[in-house]
């Protein structure tokens, strides 16, 4: 079936003219219809749309446009429900947007589209990007295509799941504080968190903006490496985007990771790891130094202040983002009696619990009164979490780690539990906070029932060449990435 293409088979088939984009993007929709009222990826989807792309797409390849100069010519691409889509809904999982469309296409959109891709569908996703389990879609709950009775992670659910069951090529997510590599590493895909400043996030909706960026999701580290390069670069619509040149970074996969040294920090191989989890992080950091990496173990002493940091930060950060959300200029509105009622009355019906408790959050951080005792000692905090991983980096290559301490939990769970959610992601959200890129590839699966487990690697700041050279040649070593989930066919 050509949904369960890569995009590096797709593409070549494709440019020898073996198959036909409208076949692909048909194979796509038509497995959406058979197996998304089951797995809920998908928010929506405008069919017409997209085979009309396809049909653009077989137009350019034959009139001879090749992939070389267009990528992702032909390949369809869907997109978290939190980045701008012209003409397309774009809700960001609440109720809040009511039925607001976008005017414009985020830069990542604009590029893909400008490589060819077939951009469609919208993808669920936890409210506002809140959340480690795609529960918190004022929609519904996205499935794990290995378990529909378990989540498929957050907040960029939808999106992993896409993957998993093969009903898109490959997706973009967004990661504020692991909601790529987490999703990833629990539906048993490739997802990656660039550097930040690495992909333009203009057309992102924004929940912590010093925290977000922009990544995909794949069914392996090549398409990881063509899709970044696609995205990335320098966009002076984001003052945060980065002047740094882009590499070729599928050229640089070469499977010769001999001489690299790799650290395994302390801190992370924490009591609440899961035994099934660490014996097949053990086992992938054995495959490693089997391949010619050292492996050494290296300490990021401020690990253990890194989640009460992140959740000082990112509420606040989101109180401040979400303000904009007033029901006067766009999106869902509830009269009052006054402006101050109608604003009360807005919020209160268009946002779920959990963004409200994180507003809630964030207002209270950033108070008088309460500023420097928390959010200004939450960044000092940073500081030295990042310069934790810099002083690292000059001793190692790249840091592996797990991506999350368990596989993927059953629905409803950890829902009375908010702390124990916010735990899913302990692994992930240090990156965010440094700055540094990640990836989580898959390094094994549970035992019973059978589902995925991620081995993260951490790369220095624009070190994404390093780091997709390790994640390739540990993935042409294994066999994890070609397991298919049962829903999938």
């Amino acid at each position: 079936m050509l949904n369960h293409l890569t995009i590096s088979e797709l593409t070549a088939r494709l440019a020898r003219r073996e198959v036909s984009a409208r076949e692909t993007m048909q194979s796509c929709l038509d497995q959406i219809q058979r197996v998304d009222g089951q797995v809920k990826a998908f928010l929506s989807h405008d069919s017409a749309d997209a085979l009309a792309q396809a049909d653009t797409a077989d137009r350019a390849i034959a009139a001879g446009e090749s992939h070389r100069e267009r990528p992702l010519l032909g390949v369809p691409v869907a997109v978290k429900d939190v980045m701008a889509v012209r003409n397309h809904p774009l809700n960001c999982g609440s109720k809040i947007l009511g039925n607001f469309r976008s005017p414009y296409d985020a830069t990542v959109v604009e590029k893909l589209r400008a490589a060819g891709a077939i951009v469609f569908g919208r993808l669920n996703m936890d409210e506002f990007a809140m959340g480690s389990s795609t529960e918190n879609s004022a929609f519904f709950t996205t499935r794990n295509p290995w378990d529909d009775t378990r989540i498929p992670g957050g907040s960029s659910g939808g999106s992993a799941a896409a993957v998993a069951a093969h009903e898109s090529i490959a997706t973009l997510g967004s990661d504020t504080g692991g909601s790529i590599r987490q999703p990833a590493a629990l539906c048993g895909c490739v997802g990656m968190k660039p550097t930040y400043g690495r992909v333009s996030r203009y057309g992102l909706v924004a929940f912590a903006s010093s925290l977000d960026q922009i990544g995909p999701f794949t069914k392996d580290v090549r398409d990881s490496a063509t899709l970044l390069e696609v995205i990335s670069g320098i966009d002076h619509r984001d003052s945060t985007s980065v002047p740094q040149p882009v590499p070729h970074y599928a050229a640089g996969l070469t499977g010769d990771i001999r001489g690299l040294r790799l650290g395994l920090p302390k801190e992370y191989m924490i009591g609440g790891l899961d035994p099934e989890v660490k014996a097949s992080v053990d086992a992938a950091v054995a495959q490693l130094q089997k391949l010619g990496a050292e492996v050494v173990e290296i300490s990021l002493p401020h690990t253990d202040y890194a989640a009460a940091t992140y959740y000082i930060i990112a509420p606040a950060e989101a109180s401040a983002n979400l303000a904009r959300f007033d029901g006067v200029r766009y999106g869902a509105r509830v009269d009052g009696a006054d402006p101050i009622q109608m604003y009360c009355n807005t919020r209160g019906a268009g946002f779920g619990p959990e963004v409200k408790r994180r507003i809630i959050l964030g207002t209270y951080v950033l108070s008088s009164g309460y500023y420097d005792a928390y959010y200004l000692r939450a960044q000092k905090v940073r500081t030295l979490i990042r310069q934790d991983f810099l002083n690292a980096f000059e001793k190692v290559d790249a840091i592996v780690t797990p991506t999350t301490p368990t596989a993927a939990f059953k629905a409803g769970e950890k829902s009375d539990d908010p702390l124990q959610m916010y735990l899913s992601d302990v692994f992930t959200i240090s990156c965010n906070l440094a700055g540094i890129c990640g990836i989580s590839i898959p390094c094994g699966f549970t035992k019973s029932p059978k589902l995925p487990i991620g081995l993260q690697i951490l790369g220095k700041p624009f070190g994404e060449e390093t780091m997709l050279k390790i994640a390739h040649a540990y993935e042409q070593a294994t066999a994890w990435h070609k397991e298919r989930a049962p829903i999938a066919g």
